[in-house]
């Protein structure tokens, strides 16, 4: 186990380094900057001192090795929008809106998702398996913004149940959450029913059939059991990148969290925030999958780590 832990870890590091080079050389390679837009216009002289002040006139290698310098020590510098505030203060105050949102969507989607799928699995080919599988398959396939737009057109404009954008007041919250626990739902009824009929045509299934256990206690004391392993390690990394923001619901309904900040980042080439963003989710879904892999050997003692024989 701890060869295993040490190997992710280190591989961990090395995704971080080379997405931080990737995204570094990104944002630089698109035309303009900072000072180039029409929301602030500054004259040659100004636009030049304040390019020396941040440090963008030296050369890409070293802008790089000055930032990075900085993450290392949990300093990722200040946003050249709000040059008043930090980059993580400007982030603590947004976490918590994608966080509660989206978190309250996974929470919601993932067990209304186990059940649908269970269902499913347990009338195959019948009208549930049917309506789930429309279902999932609509989930997965339709954008989230277009989701979104239908949720807006309907609750909000026709039947005005409910605000169409907003943050604060819960009831503004209801049309975001079910927006994202879409996704969660439409992922975990295709892996439960996936999950369940595999287990349900094990022969370990047929020989407690056998010995006369009813199918209520084969359902939930042995095949969901061995269904749940899969449907664990799925559920950290989708929580983590639920959790963080999504641009498209945010953005629809106008939600001050991660995701619209990433947007303004990137039309502002605030170029502090842009790499906060991306490397904060680079290093929490990267955790989320090493976790997720510790769980799963957890919960299945014939998984083997590392070097364990």
């Amino acid at each position: 186990m701890f060869s295993f832990i040490l190997k992710r870890v280190l591989s961990i590091v090395t995704t971080f380094l080379v997405v931080s080079i990737v995204v570094f050389l990104m944002m630089h390679a698109v035309p303009g900057g900072p000072f180039d837009g029409n929301e602030m216009p500054v004259s040659e002289a100004v636009r030049a001192q304040m390019m020396e002040k941040l440090g963008l006139d030296q050369p890409l290698w070293v802008q790089y090795v000055n930032y990075m310098s900085g993450v290392f020590r949990l300093d990722f510098g200040v946003p050249y929008q709000n040059p008043g505030e930090t980059v993580m203060s400007l982030l603590s105050k947004a976490w918590p809106p994608s966080l509660i949102l989206g978190g309250l969507g996974v929470l919601i989607g993932t067990p209304l998702g186990i059940l649908l799928g269970m269902a499913a699995a347990l009338n195959r080919n019948s009208w549930i398996d049917y309506v789930a599988s429309a279902l999932s398959t609509i989930g997965l396939t339709i954008p989230v913004f277009v989701i979104s737009t239908l949720l807006i057109l309907v609750f909000a404009v026709w039947l005005q149940w409910l605000p169409a954008s907003g943050w604060g007041k819960p009831e503004r919250w209801i049309l975001p959450i079910i927006a994202y626990s879409v996704i969660p739902l439409a992922v975990y009824a295709r892996y439960t029913r996936t999950a369940v009929l595999d287990t349900m045509n094990r022969p370990f299934v047929t020989a407690l059939r056998a010995k006369g256990l009813s199918e209520r206690r084969i359902l939930f004391q042995h095949v969901m059991k061995n269904s749940a392993i899969p449907l664990v390690t799925v559920f950290l990394p989708m929580f983590i990148g639920t959790a963080t923001g999504s641009i498209f619901v945010e953005a629809m309904f106008r939600v001050p969290g991660l995701g619209s900040y990433f947007v303004s980042s990137i039309q502002n080439r605030d170029y502090p925030m842009e790499m906060a963003l991306v490397l904060l989710l680079t290093v929490a879904i990267c955790l989320a999958y090493l976790i997720s892999d510790i769980v799963y050997a957890l919960i299945n003692p014939r998984i083997r780590l590392g070097d364990e024989e």
